[in-house]
């Protein structure tokens, strides 16, 4: 009688492990069918050292190459009242000091960061595209292997980013952001349901474009536009850069006063 129990418990926990293993079997296939990667067209190839151009100093007048657009974008009551109140380096027109975090090491953030003076890296790989920055030595990871964004993100500074190739233009998607970062040098905000599109690709052997569409419906009343280009530095190489020690920010600050 026990011996027949334990027989019958046996094949069950058998046929409940079989099935179990066989549902673990449907979802692999199932995910790996979901990522679907895209190719580059033959020749597309966006490797190398780049840095914004033109190149733009601490010390520049004008906003030059601290926004992604030269015409205002169309910003929410909210965001319009978070960027007056903004005491950003490059703007001035307020006292004592300011309130971007950069100045105390913490990211940029995305897109902000190509805005730095300091060179990028990007590095293609099977299934992801690397983008090695050289300010924090922040490394951004592009999936490119057909996957979609996790459904649980939590929110980033650098946020969650999946890519596929049209031609030779690596289209990026990012979205999973936090909202302690800002756009851009002067300051302007975004929410963590900011949804970012890039588009990357070269203009010449030696120039990069990235054009940007940004969504973010609770700081900005329609989605907008921005690009920016980067220019190639064969001879170049990113070097170590360590904020804490490095960054003093007495320029920046002597700006801000």
């Amino acid at each position: 009688m026990l011996r027949n129990c334990l027989t019958v418990f046996g094949c069950a926990l058998l046929a409940t492990l079989s099935i179990a293993s066989a549902t673990r079997a449907q979802n692999a296939d199932s995910a790996g069918a979901a990522k679907v990667p895209t190719v580059a067209a033959p020749g597309a190839d966006l490797t190398g050292v780049w840095t914004q151009f033109p190149r733009i100093g601490a010390l520049s007048a004008g906003d030059g190459g601290f926004v992604f657009s030269k015409e205002e974008p169309p910003m929410t009551p909210w965001a319009l009242a978070k960027l007056k109140a903004t005491k950003a380096p490059h703007t001035g027109g307020y006292t004592g000091p300011s309130d971007d975090t950069t100045l105390q090491c913490f990211p940029p953030g995305v897109p902000r960061i190509y805005l730095f003076n300091f060179p990028m890296e990007i590095l293609i790989v099977p299934g992801r595209v690397l983008i090695v920055h050289e300010f924090g030595h922040f490394i951004r990871q592009i999936w490119t292997d057909g996957r979609p964004h996790p459904k649980d993100m939590n929110p980033s500074w650098m946020g969650d980013s999946i890519g596929k190739w049209e031609g030779d233009t690596l289209v990026v998607d990012t979205v999973g952001f936090n909202d302690k970062t800002w756009l851009d040098q002067v300051g302007h905000p975004h929410t963590e349901a900011l949804h970012l599109i890039e588009r990357i690709h070269r203009t010449a052997p030696d120039m990069l474009q990235i054009d940007f569409t940004f969504d973010d419906p609770k700081a900005y009343t329609k989605p907008w536009a921005g690009t920016k280009q980067f220019k190639l530095r064969p001879d170049w190489h990113i070097s170590e850069y360590v904020c804490e020690e490095n960054f003093t920010n007495k320029e920046i600050e002597e700006i801000s006063k």
